[in-house]
């Protein structure tokens, strides 16, 4: 086996810190098992003992470190001497610790067995490579097979049940939103993979409807349940920065490289801010009003105006700066790619923001159109049916045919027209808004995990930093095979990988207890720095025996 690549320190790091952890999850298995068996042996000479121990022992099968996390809180809360002693009860394999902490050792077992299959898919010769076809036939035919097989198996009506009547679910429900990400992804996907370099403007409008739902989101969350804690906070961060940071460490590629990923963080955090500040005074339409103006007069000051863009981001080039190394010719800057990432979607965010400030304004407005008589309720939406469609067609004519140079310099001022059009068309009645596809809304819930685990047990890039311009091969010269192989392993590998961020989240990050997830944080820098000054022997120590 050869690697295709250096190995670096945080490689190392993270491979020492695996078999560790294997180590203690099969030790924390033998544990488990002996005590069964010696609770079983009880069970036959003292009944009564036997009804307790088995009661223990299926508390300890639930134990999945939801209830209890890595630091165990006490009465007085957790300490700096708790969160060290934590890492000593883990490094000594002391026997209570592992049994409680079995489940979490398992997980992060099979975590690790994951992205160890992306090192041997994207940086070994293990598998074999193919470099990507376009054939708009094959293309069509997949996708719309797709949408056949989730409308004929996953066509679902969405009913909200009281417990006084049942009525159909307002516009942008949950289930609508995970559908929208879902078909969104599968195209976004799907050009990735064939290459279809002619729908290239349509993932542009994809990425910028993502971004809109960020703003809309976060937006509608903070302002609503106006809860700005750090463990808020922090569970948004670990979901949207959990595993493209463990992929840059064990793939030894750029923050950057995954550009969905920082946009999302930096418009999170954005929006974080601007309802956090004076945020008592929110239920003022002024206040909401000036921070929406200060937001598109920022945006101006520092997109629009050249130079300004340089001078405020350059200090944070060590995290956001990136260059390919297929593209060394062309000298770009380290910063080009966020300025050119960050300018198409600068202000659809904005917009997202308003969209949910107006929300219950726009809920109300569609109770009372449907309560209009029949022949004024069909003429109201037909009239916004036909300017949707005309503003659609109008957009589709003179800005999404253009070339991708030239709508690049459009779109960050058109891409509102498509989103707001397919909302208002999506939700003008109630049946439309009611029913999803929920295979897509299943595909929308994974979509951040399918979009980074694609870049490496999918295609292929073979070289840190680099895009992945080549398809993973398990089954050569068999293309279509090798796609419906891939593919599966792809889709199971997001959903797990999804499963898996969400319990480390709730195991590392409990809701409501910023305490505590300071000294996890401590405990995790603790043992970060342990393995990586074990790497650091490991890799150094044969040159000073040289």
């Amino acid at each position: 086996m050869a690697l295709l690549g250096p190995v670096t320190h945080a490689q190392v790091s993270f491979l020492i810190g695996f078999v560790t952890i294997v180590v203690a999850w099969a030790y924390s298995e033998y544990l488990a098992f002996k005590k069964k068996s010696i609770s079983t042996k009880l069970r036959h000479v003292d009944v009564g003992l036997s009804e307790e121990e088995s009661h223990n022992i299926k508390e300890d099968d639930k134990a999945v470190l939801l209830e209890g996390n890595v630091i165990k809180s006490t009465p007085s809360g957790p300490t700096i001497s708790s969160t060290f002693s934590t890492i000593i009860r883990f490094i000594t394999l002391e026997e209570s610790f592992l049994i409680k902490h079995r489940m979490l050792l398992r997980a992060a077992s099979e975590f690790g067995l994951l992205l160890a299959y992306f090192y041997i898919c994207d940086r070994t010769d293990i598998f074999g490579t193919s470099k990507k076809s376009y054939n708009r036939d094959l293309f069509i035919f997949l996708l719309l097979l797709l949408i056949i097989v989730s409308t004929v198996t996953s066509f679902k009506i969405h009913l909200d049940k009281s417990p006084f009547s049942v009525k159909p679910i307002l516009f942008l429900n949950r289930h609508q939103t995970e559908e929208w990400k879902g078909w969104m992804q599968v195209i976004f996907l799907m050009y990735h993979y064939f290459a279809a370099r002619e729908i290239y403007n349509m993932g542009r409008v994809c990425v910028a409807s993502y971004i809109w739902m960020t703003g809309f989101g976060n937006f509608s969350y903070y302002y609503a349940r106006k809860d700005f804690s750090f463990s808020r906070f922090a569970q948004m961060m670990w979901r949207l920065n959990f595993l493209v940071v463990m992929c840059c460490i064990v793939l030894d590629n750029s923050y950057m490289l995954y550009y969905i990923c920082p946009l999302h963080t930096f418009y999170s955090l954005v929006v974080y801010g601007l309802v956090a500040v004076l945020n008592k005074y929110n239920e003022s339409k002024g206040v909401i009003g000036v921070k929406f103006f200060l937001s598109f007069l920022v945006i101006i000051i520092v997109w629009e105006i050249p130079g300004v863009f340089e001078v405020l981001w350059d200090p944070f080039t060590f995290l956001l700066g990136y260059k390919d190394p297929n593209r060394l010719k062309e000298n770009l800057p380290l910063m080009y790619e966020w300025h050119f990432r960050t300018g198409l979607d600068r202000y659809i965010w904005i917009l997202g923001m308003m969209y949910a400030y107006y929300y219950s304004t726009m809920e109300r407005w569609i109770e009372k159109l449907d309560e209009l008589k029949p022949k004024g309720r069909i003429l109201i939406k037909t009239i916004i049916v036909m300017i949707s469609l005309t503003a659609i067609y109008l957009w589709f004519e003179y800005v999404f045919k253009m070339d991708s140079l030239t709508y690049n310099k459009f779109h960050p001022y058109t891409s509102w027209i498509p989103i707001t059009a397919y909302i208002c068309i999506r939700n003008v009645t109630q049946s439309s808004r009611s029913y999803t596809l929920t295979l897509f809304g299943w595909i929308g819930k994974i979509s951040l995990d399918t979009y980074i685990c694609q870049f490496h047990i999918w295609l292929r890039s073979n070289a840190p930093d680099a895009q992945p311009k080549l398809l993973l091969t398990i089954i050569p010269d068999y293309p279509l095979l090798n796609f419906m192989l891939t593919t599966s392993i792809f889709m199971m590998s997001s959903y797990r990988i999804s499963e898996l961020t969400n319990t480390f989240k709730m195991a590392f990050i409990p809701s409501k207890d910023s305490k505590h997830i300071m000294y996890n944080m401590i405990a995790g820098a603790t043992f970060m720095a342990i393995l990586y000054s074990f790497s650091f022997l490991f890799l150094k120590l044969p040159q000073f025996l040289v």
